[in-house]
């Protein structure tokens, strides 16, 4: 990987966001290292939007509304969650220099968040840049079971309602991989992300106040268009 600190350019929202068209991110070596460094992996990982698998009780969970589903709420509360040291890790790669380009690319609109709260206190969420079509997952934080799968599954709903056509999760993680995340080659990852840079997806076409209900059956509706709904179901086994 090469230090942006090496190419004389002055990194602004703008370069960031034609960073992303051209399939590269920034990382750091750790919060304290104010360098950052351009990434693109060898390998990609990307959650295909029409063939996401919901564990059950997973699905179970996000109809139950235990947790209260805020978007683009708290953009600060949401990337020092993401930054903390947790269980597995102590250190970071967000320093200063990625919270400030990030929260300039949030305040611009193409940085979005899906938290979840309960009782007044935030307990998950996650992050991520919209740029056409695409959706570049950047960091997701839990101090609750299940918090930050939640938040995915309503950021899948959401994305596939906004007719989005990809969902780039830099790599396959255990944390992912439960939900379809697939790996694909640097060169199929460039072709999908041409695709969905063609196209302008609607990060807002869903409500806010999308139910998780409503989510579930969107991501079904995706991955089998002849699914039918959850409402539909109960009303068949009551008859």
């Amino acid at each position: 990987m090469s230090s942006f600190d090496n190419i004389m350019i002055e990194i602004t929202p703008q370069v960031l966001l034609k960073a992303y068209s051209c399939g590269i991110f920034p990382m750091a070596e750790s919060a304290e290292d104010p360098a950052l460094y351009w990434i693109e992996p060898r390998d990609r990982g990307i959650l295909p939007l029409d063939h996401i698998h919901i564990p059950r009780r997973l699905a179970r969970t996000v109809r139950s509304e235990q947790f209260e589903i805020r978007i683009d709420s708290d953009f600060e509360a949401v990337i020092n969650g993401c930054a903390e040291s947790r269980d597995g890790r102590e250190s970071t790669w967000i320093n200063t220099r990625i919270r400030q380009l990030y929260t300039d690319l949030f305040e611009l609109g193409h940085c979005h968040t899906i938290e979840t709260w309960r009782d007044g206190e935030i307990c998950g969420g996650l992050y991520g840049v919209h740029v056409g079509g695409a959706f570049f997952g950047e960091s997701m934080f839990s101090t609750e079971r299940d918090a930050s799968k939640v938040a995915l599954v309503h950021l899948a709903a959401r994305l596939i309602a906004g007719g989005f056509d990809l969902l780039d999760t830099q790599f396959v993680t255990d944390h992912l991989s439960q939900f379809g995340t697939a790996k694909v080659s640097r060169a199929e990852f460039q072709t999908r992300l041409t695709e969905a840079l063609a196209i302008e997806g609607d990060f807002w076409k869903a409500p806010r106040d999308l139910s998780g209900t409503d989510a579930i059956t969107i991501i079904r509706n995706a991955f089998d268009p002849n699914a039918v709904t959850i409402e539909e179901l109960d009303e068949s086994q009551a008859a």
